[in-house]
């Protein structure tokens, strides 16, 4: 967990820059946007959907209508959300993800050489094979969310997943080889699901959400680049990452 608290004081630190706050800000605002109009236009059909499908249909079947239809609503709007978040994560990767991985890597990892491959394409192939097998999770999971607390739970995992999936790797093509990377992400599988857990429970709060993916980034950036610094014989552990 110390890696993981390491990467996330250091985002906290980097917010104080104000080029950062825009590329927090940028995918937020436009899914929001986005999201409330499409909100508006779909919300009822898509509770239509639900209530004609199993869990929701077997809850009506039963006599419970009712809760079929909070159920149905719950799940409206929580699948908006997580449309929203997950337009938000793949501007985050695609677009913002560059930009924040080359501010960092001229400030506090200066000394940690590019000596991977700085390919969009496989970064763009990477963030949408995630969005989709997130969207294949989440559907799959409908059936359990009869299962008091999982309906909270098993979206909270697959967002963490989501996080881990799109921006560990994205955070590294750049910088590192592909046995660095290999390397990197079998000693740090804990760690890494951690850091995207941790970002998928700040998601949860209102307002803060659509932030998240942005934040996700800058927070996967850090410490993918402070574990390759490591790697290569050079640990610092300091919240700002100056070198000494």
């Amino acid at each position: 967990m110390g890696d993981v608290m390491l990467a996330l004081m250091r985002s906290l630190a980097s917010l104080r820059r104000g080029k950062v706050w825009v590329y927090v800000l940028v995918p937020a605002l436009f899914s929001l946007v986005l999201w409330i109009v499409l909100a508006i236009w779909g919300l009822g059909v898509l509770v239509d959907w639900l209530l004609g499908h199993p869990p929701m249909s077997l809850l009506i079947g039963w006599g419970l209508a009712w809760l079929a239809h909070i159920l149905a609503y719950m799940g409206g709007w929580m699948a908006i959300f997580a449309g929203a978040y997950l337009t938000a994560s793949l501007l985050a990767a695609v677009v913002i993800m560059p930009l924040l991985l080359k501010h960092l890597s001229e400030t506090e990892y200066r000394d940690v050489a590019p000596m991977g491959k700085d390919s969009f394409v496989a970064a763009a192939v990477n963030s949408v094979l995630a969005s989709l097998l997130f969207i294949a999770g989440w559907l799959l999971s409908l059936p359990f969310w009869i299962i008091p607390g999982l309906s909270l739970i098993l979206p909270l995992l697959l967002m963490a997943w989501l996080n881990r999936r799109t921006f560990a790797y994205d955070a590294l093509s750049m910088h590192a080889t592909v046995a660095e990377w290999q390397a990197i992400r079998q000693q740090n599988k804990a760690p890494l699901f951690m850091l995207g857990l941790s970002m998928a429970l700040l998601a949860h709060i209102p307002l803060l959400g659509l932030l998240v993916p942005a934040l996700a980034a800058l927070s996967f950036v850090h410490y993918g680049l402070e574990a390759l610094r490591r790697s290569r014989g050079g640990a610092i552990v300091t919240i700002e990452g100056e070198r000494v």
